[in-house]
């Protein structure tokens, strides 16, 4: 905090640095002063005709002087006091003179403990400086700084006190401002709120001021906070656009730069607007845009005067500090949204997500119990997506993803909801709708969705299975509706693909099927028809190994490959999801003990483990088991969780994580920023390493916000002193730029597509082969 304002014995210096210099020169003055005032008083006590001549010209000096002088005798008795002071503090002479100093002065407001400080600091006998909530004669509270000066008489005994007094008031206030608006902004308080307490602050300071704070999105203004102006006034811009004739705020939005009206009845750029100012008493404005750190302004914070008057040194000085404020105030604000968007809207299309589905749904049937309004749940699946993916590679099939997404946002009217459920998937709601609107919707969905993709020159046949569900015949509830909705898109996959079927009861034997399928998994487990494979992970600083990531695959006799999306939700739903990651754990350290047995240096293994699997109390003890068994150490395994371990509630989610990792085993927070809630969950796992989800990759190479958010991530990474692995990493262009960012590992196919356990040491074994610069480039 700075000492005093600026005043016309302590002028403004330009910037924030200038500041500075000012409140040192404030405390020289005072100090010089206080010092003058000592040898003078020391000299008149010496006596003398010269030195008493020299006292009345130096008491005249003091008497003239803006600094309050105040010279008691030994009994802190005053003896003497300036015209000053009787400004400052309302008392006149023949009040306080014969009267206790610290009575007069302090003792009537401040605590017998204050009053006893100031009374040993003087009589040390030593000068010093000291900053005292006082209150005037008429019970105003003050903030004034002392300069308190002893004089000694030859024996060494206090003589006189010479207090120097500087009123500090407006600069304590701008203390409490910045402290009040940095804890509102800590607090997340709403951003109106944020910047009403601003301006009431700031009009409590400069009384002979309104302030106001427009917000600007879209390129339109929108009142934030004006609490001394009627709402009216607000109400009244709100969505004006920015221009350079748009008023004092819009023009200063549309300049980026600080824009001065010395007479709103007058001035053109108040043409259109002078009508709601003047009646108000309102007669100048001086606004100044709210930039951000990229330079975008956010903005308007705007002082209007009831006078034409321009604004002073201490004006400017408020607007300073109160900028700054905003500027935090504004981007907290934009971090706060940005996350809510990434709990609630999937990244790479932006469609609500999973997260907001299940709100959706509860808000499309709400109340419709009594109307008797149906609604139609859809649930789509893109056909043949599998094969883009791996034929074309995930930066491809995340395009088309894109598309589909857009196409099926056109499609729809605004009241109607689609979200992405995950991978393929889509949910679609379509409130008060019947069957036969159902059946048109479906159809002009699949008639959007005929027409190829075209990705990069290539033409991609796009189509997709739709289930539909209807509010109440099919079920009640969101679990139901979208069970029957998934049951009727898997007999649409059944029968052919590409077309759509409504549920119905018959449709059950689809759930049969699916606990057929159930059964094999449990088959496949027993009988080790489950393998792994290994995807590596290599720095990107030299392209050595950093690890390997274990990758489950399941290969049917009968019905061939199995995805893992397929297989691991189904393992969850019927109660094997335990069971698959006891078994990739034990797999995947048994390879590891194999492999460094033939000499392959693989420094560390990492093992998805689910949520579920984190409730079992029983699961350290299990890992510290399958370590021993395989003589390895706790460092070479790292386990993967996800968002679900982070929001977990059950007390044992959070042991299990603090257990593994005071044990020494890593602890790695999978398909980081897709889908929590809250950045303050992150700093309650003790996590050693932290993954960029690959859907922040497809569109790292041009889009800007993807760039920001993969910046974010390792920066947030690198503050927690986090290893930071970017998965999907498919292109040198990728890899440059997580490089340049200092990303520490990367894995995706630029690197290499996971492989079994042979082909991965062919590939180990050419990584080796190769010189440094070279291996990355070498081993994709």
């Amino acid at each position: 905090g700075f000492a005093s304002a600026p005043t016309a014995e302590n002028l403004r210096i330009g910037s924030s640095k200038g500041i500075d210099i000012v409140a040192s020169m404030r405390v020289s003055s005072t100090l010089i002063c206080g010092e003058l005032l000592r040898v003078a008083v020391v000299r008149h006590i010496s006596g003398g005709r010269a030195a008493q001549d020299e006292m009345a010209l130096l008491s005249l000096a003091a008497n003239e002087t803006r600094r309050v002088v105040i010279i008691s005798d030994a009994q802190r008795t005053i003896c003497y006091v300036n015209a000053a002071f009787t400004e400052m503090f309302g008392y006149e002479r023949a009040e306080v003179m014969g009267k206790s100093a610290e009575a007069v002065f302090v003792g009537k407001y401040n605590s017998l403990e204050t009053v006893s400080h100031l009374r040993r600091r003087a009589d040390g006998g030593t000068s010093f400086q000291e900053d005292v909530l006082t209150r005037d004669k008429f019970g105003n509270e003050i903030w004034v700084s002392l300069v308190v000066n002893p004089i000694l008489d030859a024996a060494g005994a206090i003589r006189n006190v010479v207090t120097v007094v500087t009123n500090i008031t407006d600069n304590k206030r701008l203390q409490v401002l910045q402290r009040d608006a940095l804890e509102a902004v800590a607090s997340d308080l709403p951003l109106p709120q944020t910047m009403a307490l601003i301006c009431r602050h700031v009009e409590a300071m400069a009384p002979e001021v309104s302030c106001t704070i427009f917000a600007v999105e879209d390129g339109k203004v929108r009142p934030l906070a004006a609490p001394s102006l009627p709402e009216s006034f607000g109400e009244t811009i709100s969505g004006a656009p920015i221009g350079p004739t748009m008023g004092s705020c819009g023009a200063a939005a549309f300049r980026g730069e600080p824009v001065w009206v010395a007479d709103i009845a007058s001035d053109p750029l108040w043409a259109n607007f002078k009508h709601l100012a003047l009646p108000l008493g309102l007669q100048a404005c001086w606004s100044n845009p709210i930039k951000l750190r990229d330079g975008r302004v956010a903005g308007t914070f705007a002082f209007y005067f009831r006078g034409k008057q321009g604004p002073s040194a201490w004006h400017e000085y408020l607007v300073d500090t109160c900028l700054h404020l905003c500027v935090l105030a504004f981007e907290r604000h934009e971090a706060k949204a940005h996350i809510a968007r990434l709990a609630y809207y999937d990244p790479l299309t932006g469609l609500p997500n999973r997260a907001a589905l299940g709100e959706r749904i509860s808000a499309a049937i709400t109340g419709r119990s009594a109307s008797g309004k149906p609604a139609a749940f859809f649930f789509l699946d893109i056909d043949r997506f599998k094969d883009v993916n791996d034929s074309l590679g995930h930066a491809v099939g995340d395009q088309f993803l894109v598309e589909i997404a857009r196409r099926l946002r056109r499609q729809l009217s605004p009241e109607n909801t689609v979200s992405r459920l995950g991978g393929d998937e889509f949910v679609i709601i379509l409130p008060d709708c019947d069957a036969a609107g159902a059946a048109s919707a479906a159809e002009e969905i699949m008639d959007s969705l005929r027409e190829p993709v075209v990705i990069d020159g290539t033409s991609l046949p796009a189509s997709a299975s739709i289930g539909i569900s209807l509010y109440p015949s099919d079920g009640l509830d969101d679990g139901t509706l979208l069970r029957h909705a998934d049951t009727a898109m898997y007999q649409v996959k059944a029968e052919g693909r590409g077309s759509y079927r409504f549920f119905s009861p018959e449709m059950n034997q689809q759930t049969q099927d699916r606990l057929m399928l159930a059964a094999a998994l449990r088959t496949a487990l027993a009988e080790g028809q489950l393998r792994l494979h290994y995807q590596p992970q290599v720095r990107a600083d030299n392209g050595s190994l950093q690890g390997v990531e274990a990758l489950a695959r399941w290969t049917h006799p009968v019905l061939g490959e199995i995805s893992p999306g397929r297989f691991i939700v189904l393992a969850e739903t019927c109660g094997l999801i335990e069971a698959i990651g006891e078994w990739a754990l034990d797999a995947a350290c048994r390879q590891l003990k194999d492999w460094r047995a033939r000499g392959f240096d693989v420094p560390q293994v990492s093992v998805n483990i689910s949520p579920l699997h984190f409730r079992n109390r029983d699961l350290f003890s299990r890992v510290v088991e399958i370590l021993d068994r395989h003589e390895l150490s706790p460092h070479m395994l790292t386990v993967e969780i996800t968002e679900g371990v982070m929001m977990d509630d059950c007390p044992a989610s959070m042991e299990n994580a603090r257990a593994l990792h005071d044990y020494g085993i890593g602890l790695s927070m999978d398909d980081f920023g897709t889908g929590y809630s809250s950045l303050s969950h992150l700093a309650k796992l003790p996590i050693t390493e932290l993954k960029i989800d690959r859907s922040f990759m497809a569109e790292l190479e041009a889009d800007a916000n993807s760039q920001a958010v993969a910046r974010a991530v390792i920066r947030i990474g690198q503050s927690l002193g986090l290893t930071v692995v970017a998965e999907g990493v498919e292109t040198e262009a990728q890899r440059r730029f997580l490089t340049a960012l200092q990303c520490d590992v990367l894995q995706g196919y630029l690197v290499s597509r996971p492989l079994p356990p042979r082909e991965f040491e062919r590939w180990l074994s050419l990584l080796h082969s190769l010189a440094l610069p070279e291996r990355i480039e070498g081993a994709a």
